[in-house]
């Protein structure tokens, strides 16, 4: 005989559903990207899903770049065995190209933050390991005038969903943006946004605690040339982590440009 827990969680589960259905059909829920009809709330349609390409297979061991062929596990890029990046690893959901731009940003520049949701849960299951190995995980900050103007930090929304799915303890004050910097897409190479962001970011004296022997989960939107990512885990190193470990939402397909 079922006891009376197990029938009201029966019931409580029977009129979640049936408030679902109801809410359904009252509001259709259509795709994030495109705004189609979907099966499923906050969720891409079927047509969407085909355009954005997800790295499901092997890539650099080191920054996550994809490879055609699988060399091998712990197997590096030759940009990574050429100049070693500050950080220790990372790794991305998806390619940064045409069929992801729209809804990342969307996220950045729209107001659209219930892509947030969606990409945590993409983040969860492209980085399973780095979340897994991580102690707290740390958001790249935005410049507080920036932050004021944009108000959120599209970085910080996505780094505490992924907390609140994984468990992991979510520290957005640990890293601070010491001065303004501009645009790194309006700089004009590689080398330029590596300047731009140099000594641009520190760990405050009231992140150091979290800092500290710590393995330090960093987060963001895109990487391209990884110059803002690589300023970061510096200012980590700097401070004590142990290691930085990184997850973006996107990068680019290409190998990372051999700068420091």
């Amino acid at each position: 005989m079922a006891t009376i827990r197990e029938a009201t969680d029966r019931f409580r589960g029977l009129t979640n559903r049936a408030g679902r259905s109801l809410l359904n059909l009252l509001y259709p829920p259509l795709c994030l990207v495109c705004r189609t009809p979907t099966s499923e709330p906050m969720a891409v349609c079927a047509e969407c899903w085909k355009q954005i390409t997800f790295f499901d297979g092997p890539v650099c061991a080191c920054c996550g770049l994809p490879f055609e062929i699988d060399p091998g596990a712990d197997t590096r890029c030759a940009s990574c065995l050429a100049i070693p990046p500050a950080f220790d690893s990372a790794r991305a959901a998806m390619a940064y190209d045409d069929g992801s731009k729209n809804a990342i940003l969307a996220l950045k520049r729209a107001d659209r933050l219930e892509f947030a949701r969606l990409f945590g849960v993409w983040l969860k299951r492209a980085g399973q390991p780095l979340v897994e190995e991580a102690d707290v995980i740390v958001p790249v900050p935005l410049y507080r005038w920036r932050l004021w103007a944009r108000r959120y930090n599209q970085s910080a929304i996505v780094a505490q969903r992924l907390s609140q799915l994984s468990g992991k303890r979510f520290d957005p004050f640990a890293l601070i943006r010491t001065r303004s910097t501009p645009s790194q897409g309006q700089m004009p190479s590689a080398k330029a946004r590596f300047r731009n962001v140099r000594g641009a970011f520190k760990v405050p004296s009231g992140g150091i605690p979290s800092i500290v022997g710590r393995r330090v989960l960093l987060v963001d939107d895109v990487l391209t040339t990884g110059a803002t990512i690589q300023a970061c885990a510096r200012a980590l190193k700097r401070a004590g982590a142990e290691k930085v470990l990184v997850l973006t939402i996107a990068r680019v397909a290409r190998p990372l440009p051999d700068v420091i």
